[in-house]
């Protein structure tokens, strides 16, 4: 629910800023100002999107997502994180154009503007600042390019007043852009490992299985599957080999995952003789040319 309020914090104020913006660019006449605007408005409207997400990440599970709606909070991480890349590159895009084609610059106004878009922006990162969530993450990477940049603006028009050298703002703002889009690439793929249900941080097969096979009782633990909803939480289901009495081991057994950070369990109790016709055990027939399930009579 902090998330949710961060978020929408960061959002109002964003708004409100470009808002701000939109006038002075009319006020001023300032294209470069008006410019800014436009993409702040869509900021403001990407961590609108990134709040009303958050919000539904936060709904229990139903007949329809039966998982929950986790995932929704890293949908909205994409979606930011995708419109942080192209405005990135589009600031590089405009950079070297201004680098080619140099405009008058109003660095009085642009220090005014700047010093204010700091102080904004500012807020709105620190009240993104410090969550788990992908999505916030993502979000706060938003603000802290917004932040960066309007320092760029300020310490270049400051600098430019002084030195009448204008190449020294689209020079700096590359260097922010570049900055942004490395981290923002690195938040991206983060979302599609999660999507790719790809194994999370912290976690392996092989990890698992060792610290299964020390419990008294299991035998052998095969077809293993760790994967994450929302970057945060691991989830598990494994076969268990075992002669023991399948509730006691189950029990000994979720003990053990969640001590290790695993929030769900699911674990299916097979006996020595039984035969598993998991995927994971065909696969390992079919390489091996003998059945994984069997492998626990050689654990004892």
């Amino acid at each position: 629910m902090k998330t949710s309020k961060n978020l929408l914090m960061a959002f109002i104020l964003n708004l409100a800023f470009s808002v701000f913006e939109l006038f002075g660019g009319f006020f001023t006449s300032s294209v470069a100002i008006m410019s800014d605007a436009v993409h702040d408005m869509g900021d403001a409207l990407s961590i609108g999107l990134s709040y009303f997400f958050e919000r539904k990440s936060t709904k229990a599970p139903d007949e329809k997502y039966t998982y929950g709606y986790a995932r929704f909070s890293v949908l909205g991480s994409i979606i930011t994180t995708l419109v942080l890349i192209v405005g990135s590159v589009a600031v590089i895009i405009n950079a070297i154009i201004r680098m080619i084609n140099p405009v008058q610059i109003n660095y009085n106004g642009m220090i005014i503007f700047a010093v204010v878009g700091v102080c904004v922006n500012f807020c709105a990162a620190y009240f993104t600042h410090g969550s788990a969530s992908l999505n916030q993450k993502a979000v706060y990477l938003h603000m802290v390019e917004d932040v960066l940049g309007w320092v760029v603006v300020l310490v270049g028009a400051v600098v430019m007043k002084f030195t009448q050298i204008p190449l020294i703002d689209p020079i700096m703002s590359i260097l922010v852009a570049v900055y942004i889009l490395y981290n923002a690439i690195k938040n991206l793929k983060v979302g599609i490992d999660i999507f790719l249900l790809k194994t999370p941080k912290g976690f392996s097969v092989e990890k698992v299985k060792s610290i299964v096979l020390q419990i008294e009782g299991v035998l052998d633990a095969h077809h293993i599957h760790i994967w994450t909803i929302n970057g945060v939480d691991a989830y598990i289901t494994l076969h268990i080999v075992t002669n023991e009495e399948s509730h006691a081991i189950k029990e000994k057994v979720r003990a053990v995952l969640k001590e290790k950070g695993v929030v769900h369990s699911t674990i299916e109790i097979e006996k020595d003789d039984e035969h598993c016709d998991g995927y994971s055990c065909e696969i390992k027939d079919h390489h091996n040319h003998s059945h994984c399930c069997h492998h626990h009579q050689l654990v004892q």
